[in-house]
């Protein structure tokens, strides 16, 4: 298994600190779930069906003319490398871990790519693979420039995948209104900007005949009932799609300005994170921890190059001990 963020039990086995004393700040879930609607008996007690509105909601949501929905995104990813044959597979890096290891895993040939290679390397892809916003570097391309890709994969019976977790707060960037074209798959998750990443729920959009095949692979009955229900009313609830758009947006702004006070500027960001290289991250990283801080570490880059990257904190108090943490490494580095 790949490492990901939100392994607070993990941290709390390392540090020997009570769970309750953690600020958890190492994904990028918004700190405001929705509020759970009152869930009837039957749906615990019925098989879900798919005629329940929530793929209809959905596809208002999105923008889009088609949505299967699937048990998280990660379901999804999963899935992918089954439809096709054996290929060479871009993937632009650095990026979520499992869209390579689940087409290397399924014996593709997966070549991480940077931003700048991509159209050196586009014409030997069966498959493109783009986080939008990038997680975690949080780079987003444009429209155009990923339509343009889609082009010359598609006219060769090649796929973009463009996985569209972090959109939620910029939905004029995605490309959701044009997945109906053939070779165009837009990943979109439902846990992160709505805070209840528990609820295992995501959307794939894509050309009908496309989502139907999907849809055999996956398999019956994927995203159980009470999520589906939940699902349906979050989708539906337009006025808490404006108040979480305008608490993320201020929230991740203030951290902006939170972390670049202490020279920690961030290279990238959304909404829902902020990210940067500092040859400062192992040792910050280790200094909150044992605060009860716990952010996340990425290596990839060497232990004197390394990232971090900082999820939104919810309370006032919230930002206090993050402040608070962050004056006293500098201090003690003095």
């Amino acid at each position: 298994m790949l490492e990901h963020g939100g392994r607070l039990r993990g941290a709390v086995a390392k540090y020997g600190i009570a769970e309750a004393d953690w600020l958890d700040l190492s994904s990028g879930i918004s700190p405001w779930p929705w509020p759970i609607p009152q869930i009837p008996l039957s749906a615990w007690a019925r098989l879900p069906e798919t005629d329940d509105g929530l793929e209809l909601a959905a596809r208002h949501y999105y923008g889009a003319a088609h949505a299967l929905s699937v048990p998280g995104s990660q379901a999804a990813i999963q899935a992918l490398p089954r439809m096709r044959q054996a290929g060479k597979v871009g993937v632009l890096s650095p990026c979520y871990a499992e869209h390579a290891e689940a087409w290397r895993s399924n014996g593709f040939l997966v070549r991480e790519v940077l931003e700048h290679e991509v159209d050196r390397f586009i014409d030997s892809l069966e498959v493109l693979v783009v986080v939008n916003p990038n997680n975690p570097t949080g780079l987003t391309l444009t429209p155009q420039r990923l339509l343009s890709w889609h082009t010359r994969l598609a006219g060769r019976g090649g796929w973009l995948v463009v996985d569209e977790a972090f959109m939620d707060n910029t939905p004029a960037l995605s490309l959701a209104a044009k997945s109906d074209r053939v070779g165009l798959i837009v990943l979109r998750s439902f846990g992160k900007f709505f805070g209840l990443a528990g609820a295992r729920l995501g959307f794939v959009l894509a050309e009908r005949r496309f989502l139907a095949l999907l849809a055999k692979q996956i398999g019956p009955w994927a995203v159980n009932g009470p999520t589906r229900l939940l699902g349906r009313v979050c989708l539906n609830d337009v006025e808490g799609h404006r108040l979480q758009r305008q608490r993320t947006d201020q929230a991740s702004e203030r951290l902006v300005a939170l972390l670049t006070e202490y020279g920690l500027a961030p290279q990238g960001g959304c909404a829902l994170f902020q990210w940067l290289i500092t040859p400062h991250a192992q040792a910050l990283y280790e200094f909150c921890a044992q605060r009860a801080i716990l952010l996340r570490l990425f290596l990839n880059n060497g232990p004197h190059n390394s990232g971090l990257r900082f999820g939104l904190p919810r309370e006032e108090a919230d930002w206090t001990r993050l402040e608070t943490a962050l004056q006293a490494f500098f201090r003690a580095a003095k």
